[in-house]
């Protein structure tokens, strides 16, 4: 797979991805090269790391705990806290080795540490390397509520080592897929049909088409300002739903593409009421999507509540929620405003699933 060069920054994959770092390290000066891990890649996944970099710069790790709980202000002090400990200065590199929560926390980390040391994204995630660590969003939650706080900040370079997917367990794996469907529906028939169509699934080929699709959205509409909006697709009530499951400790909680598959059902059923989006072709997106993820139980009284949390989306605009809409596959209408009742047929339309 060849290399990727976004207008900011270059994304590698398997082969060329220590290859481009090793050259990286050795331009550039750096004065302390820090990589922060959570518990699980630093188990699983940093040996291997620091086998492939070449460098005669010191290399310190931080760690912090796994889970989107801990995607917080909180943890931010303390690594900033260790990072001031250790020494670190403008001309500091972050590598940030792990899933979604390690490459938003640490890009927000970097980008605001002395008012920003350079950083590279090496997601360990399917989840990850085809969206989080892609197109230069950092930040962290506000509680449960997710990714208030951060900002637009494109790192150094994003290496994909698909390798590293041999560490997941199953459920991370297919929180991922959550979001290759979305591009999918949002950009592309031909894509969404791999995932119909292809068995096994050629994973290494279907992440490399994934980041090229999110990279020409983003190229495009770097500030989010209206073709990058169509990324959310499902998100708006996704994250709702995630958030509100994460506040409700009866409830298990869900991963982000577990929340997400359910939110693309839900949007996709608000499509066929308000733009005219095929109610057959609905049904097949549906059933694909159920196959892989199964059914979450959403009773009626959860429903006002999840509600009520969508007021948080960072879509809104003029204190109006903003949905993201399919017209087609690969047609996409954004800003789309939603009553509550549609809202809650939606829902009642995935509980009769």
């Amino acid at each position: 797979m060849k290399s990727i060069q976004t207008p900011n920054y270059p994304i590698h994959f398997n082969s060329n991805c220590y290859t481009a770092l090793n050259s990286h390290l050795k331009e550039v000066n750096y004065s302390i090269i820090f990589v922060l891990v959570d518990e699980n890649t630093h188990n699983m996944c940093l040996a291997k790391f620091l086998q492939a970099v070449e460098t005669t710069n010191t290399i310190e790790i931080i760690e912090i705990e796994s889970g989107e709980e801990y995607k917080t202000i909180e943890t931010c002090v303390g690594v900033w806290n260790v990072l001031s400990e250790l020494g670190a200065d403008r001309k500091s590199l972050i590598i940030n080795l792990g899933g979604g929560v390690v490459t938003d926390l640490g890009g927000f980390v970097a980008s605001t540490f002395k008012r920003g040391i350079n950083y590279i994204n090496v997601p360990t995630s399917l989840l990850a390397m085809v969206d989080a660590s892609v197109g230069g969003k950092t930040g962290v939650d506000l509680g449960h509520l997710k990714n208030q706080i951060g900002v637009i900040n494109s790192g150094e370079m994003v290496l994909i080592d698909t390798s590293f997917l041999e560490t997941l367990p199953k459920n991370q794996m297919r929180s991922g897929l959550a979001e290759m469907l979305k591009h999918g529906l949002i950009y592309s028939r031909e894509y969404w049909n791999k995932f119909t169509t292809e068995a096994p699934l050629n994973y290494d080929a279907l992440i490399y088409e994934s980041v090229i699709i999110k990279n020409s959205i983003v190229t495009q509409d770097p500030l989010e300002e209206n073709l990058r909006k169509t990324l959310n697709y499902g998100h708006t009530l996704g994250h709702a739903i995630e958030s509100y499951f994460l506040s409700h400790p009866e409830k298990e909680a869900l991963l982000h593409g577990e929340a997400i598959a359910i939110g693309m059902i839900l949007a996709n059923y608000i499509s066929t009421e308000l733009t005219g989006f095929s109610k057959s072709e609905n049904d097949r997106i549906k059933n694909t999507i159920k196959s892989i993820f199964g059914e979450v139980t959403i009773l009626p009284s959860d429903y006002n509540a999840i509600i009520d949390l969508l007021k948080y989306d960072k879509k809104n605009e003029h204190g109006n929620i903003n949905f993201v809409l399919l017209e087609d596959m690969g047609k996409t209408k954004i800003n789309c405003l939603v009553s509550n009742d549609i809202i809650i047929r939606a829902f009642e339309y995935y509980k009769a699933l």
